[in-house]
């Protein structure tokens, strides 16, 4: 039998607690209550950790419309797996659906801004930078949240935030339960104009919830709030956000864009990322956030929330008055006297006892009916047949279909999902009874279905490792090295990381994560256009293309002295980077040396003059008497086709 109420709840709040959901979750206290249902902590008996449960309320379970969202959309709120998004463990349907997410104790900013009324500037800068990356994270992939607030910011014990509540907004607007115009999905307070409007949600208008949800977190009101939900809508319709510049400072430009009333103005959550870190550079370090811790609730103060604030038909979101309506509602209630202590012997003090009397009285009878229900029920048993029972087979490996044509109709099936290393998707990880149990026909038999193995978180480091090294932390981590692309880099050398190609930061262990690495720097081609420079010139051009330049020299009778006569390689050839290119360099016309033609006959002298390059000129004397002289004189060095003139002895007497 559950417990009897706590003073400080309600009935059907505080009878949950040691209630045991979906065979494995034991409620243990009240952390919190929404429009949708109560929050608990929980211990899950199977794995011996602490998890969060959310109860939704009990008239959705006979909701069939919203059962079956439910179930899709808490399957697709599993599947997000992200440091900024609350992880979904579990869901069921016992006499309330439920939903299991991992626990945060840091509690949520609802309660730290109710514990501390406002954040600096730069606290809640922080909150924004982590909320917009698991906003983009989820956007990214098609899913929208429809209900920022920040009762759904949730920080774990590092002061870290979660987003809660992926697709129950959604899930909540298609049920019959809940307002019957099915526009608003999500706390009017923080609705977008679009949701006001019961247009089509799309990701911004997740922004501009958070938008709003930061402006309260510094302010302490929310922009646009009203008196009553249709007033904050209606504000919100074609009116932009505007802001103080002396309050937020850098902040403000972030957050007025954020809050414009048409979603095509806004920024998405990468967008706005970005110009929070922008905006970052110029802020104060923040101080630590003043985490308050889960289970600082008062289910009393949540009961009597402000009723302006319904987000759904009848039910109060919990999310508390502006400070507005706080301050006016304190000036205006009446002052109530203490009452006075009954004296004992009096009238008043003897009601007191009857009334306690009257309290214990109907405990006692319902304790009788329960000892003779006992009684009658073990009479009926020993006098009944007893139902089939089956020994719950070993299950684990089998598909799904194999084990619905097993049970076939003797049991009723529940199906979940898990993650497990080692295990093959889509097949059976374990059952509820284990395998070897006794379960009678009809009784429920939940399977577990495999998603694959366990998430490993992708190593940061890298870029920069050669190959061998970055796939020995891959290793390290549980995942394998994927496809290796290659691609030049001017930087690193080659076989070493320059890009890792999955975005995800978490992934199945066992998934391949693909790199690209250096091929090294790309090749050159030597240019045209060497020949006829200088060789400053040459090695200028080559030094840009990464090239280095060499020199060698020779004589050249046609090019220039100084300039290049050609290049090795030759032009259009491809080499490395940094390979040398080889420049020959003109000297000019060789120089030969005037040969000694002395004693030889003229004619013979001149084939000596000319065997050598150089040119014979005027011949002093008769060509018939030998050669005494030249001029130049012989062993004289002159340039290739200089003409020389021949002396003979004759000329030579005569003059």
């Amino acid at each position: 039998m559950p417990p009897p109420s706590s003073p400080n709840a309600s009935g059907p709040v505080a009878e949950r607690v040691g209630q045991v959901l979906g065979g494995r979750y034991r409620l243990v206290a009240l952390i919190g209550i929404g429009s949708s249902g109560e929050v608990y902590l929980a211990d899950d008996t199977q794995l011996r950790r602490q998890v969060a449960v959310k109860v939704l309320h009990p008239g959705l379970a006979e909701d069939e419309v919203f059962l079956r969202r439910f179930r899709d959309e808490a399957q697709m709120a599993a599947s997000l797996n992200h440091p900024n998004v609350v992880a979904v463990h579990d869901w069921g349907e016992d006499d309330v659906p439920f939903l299991v997410t991992e626990y945060l104790g840091g509690g949520s900013l609802r309660a730290m801004l109710d514990a501390e009324g406002t954040l600096t500037a730069s606290q809640a800068l922080l909150i924004g930078l982590e909320a917009t990356r698991g906003l983009e994270y989820a956007h990214k992939r098609g899913v929208v949240q429809r209900d920022i607030k920040p009762g759904n910011l949730l920080f774990d014990s590092d002061g870290h935030v979660r987003i809660a509540d992926f697709g129950l907004a959604k899930a909540l607007a298609e049920a019959s339960a809940t307002d019957p115009t099915g526009t608003i999905q999500g706390t009017v307070r923080y609705a977008s104009p679009e949701q006001a409007q019961g247009q089509r949600l799309d990701s911004k208008s997740d922004v501009y919830s958070l938008a709003l949800v930061l402006v309260e977190a510094i302010t302490g009101d929310v922009p646009f709030d009203a008196d009553t939900p249709l007033g904050t809508l209606m504000n919100r319709v074609d009116q932009p956000l505007e802001l103080d510049a002396d309050v937020f400072g850098p902040l403000r430009g972030p957050l007025e864009r954020a809050g414009r009333p048409a979603a095509d103005d806004r920024p998405d959550a990468g967008e706005l990322n970005l110009s929070l870190m922008a905006a970052a550079e110029n802020m104060p370090r923040p101080e630590p956030l003043p985490l308050v811790g889960a289970i600082a609730f008062d289910p009393v103060a949540a009961a009597n929330a402000d009723p302006t604030m319904l987000g759904r038909a009848g039910e109060v979101d919990a999310e508390p008055m502006s400070r507005r309506e706080r301050r006016r509602q304190e000036k205006n209630a009446p002052v109530a006297p203490p009452p006075k202590p009954a004296r004992a012997g009096s009238r008043a003090a003897l009601d007191a006892e009857e009334e306690r009397s009257g309290r214990r009285w109907p405990w006692m009878v319902l304790m009788a009916i329960i000892i003779a229900g006992a009684a009658v029920g073990t009479y009926q048993a020993s006098t009944s047949s007893d139902p089939p029972v089956r020994l719950v087979p070993e299950f684990a490996g089998m598909t799904e279909a194999e084990l619905q044509a097993d049970v076939g109709d003797f049991w009723e099936l529940e199906q979940r999902f898990d993650r497990e290393d080692a295990s093959i998707p889509d097949t059976i990880l374990r059952t509820e009874p284990a395998a070897g149990a006794e379960l009678e026909e009809g009784m429920r038999l939940v399977y577990w279905i495999s998603l694959g193995n366990d998430f490993k978180t992708v190593p940061t480091n890298l870029v920069g490792l050669p190959l061998a090294d970055a796939e020995a932390f891959l290793t390290g981590a549980g995942l394998e090295l994927g496809t290796v692309d290659r691609r030049f880099d001017e930087v690193q050398p080659i076989d070493v990381v320059v890009e890792v190609l999955e975005t995800q930061a978490q992934l199945p262990g066992g998934s391949p994560v693909s790199v690209v690495v250096s091929d090294g720097p790309a090749p050159r081609i030597v240019p045209e256009g060497l020949e006829g420079l200088s060789y400053p010139e040459a090695e200028s051009q080559l030094a840009v293309l990464g090239l280095v330049a060499t020199q060698t020299t020779q004589y050249d009778n046609v090019v220039p002295k100084d300039l290049v006569i050609s290049a090795t390689p030759v032009a259009g050839t491809e080499v490395p980077k940094g390979a040398e290119v080889e420049l020959l360099v003109s000297l000019g016309p060789e120089p030969v040396i005037v040969p000694n033609v002395t004693g030889l006959d003229v004619v013979t002298a001149a084939n000596s003059l000319t065997d050598v390059g150089l040119c014979v000129g005027e011949t002093d004397g008769p060509a018939n008497t030998p050669v005494i002289g030249t001029d130049p004189p012989a062993g004289t060095e002159v340039f290739v086709g200089t003409c020389v003139r021949i002396v003979t002895s004759e000329a030579l007497a005569g003059g």
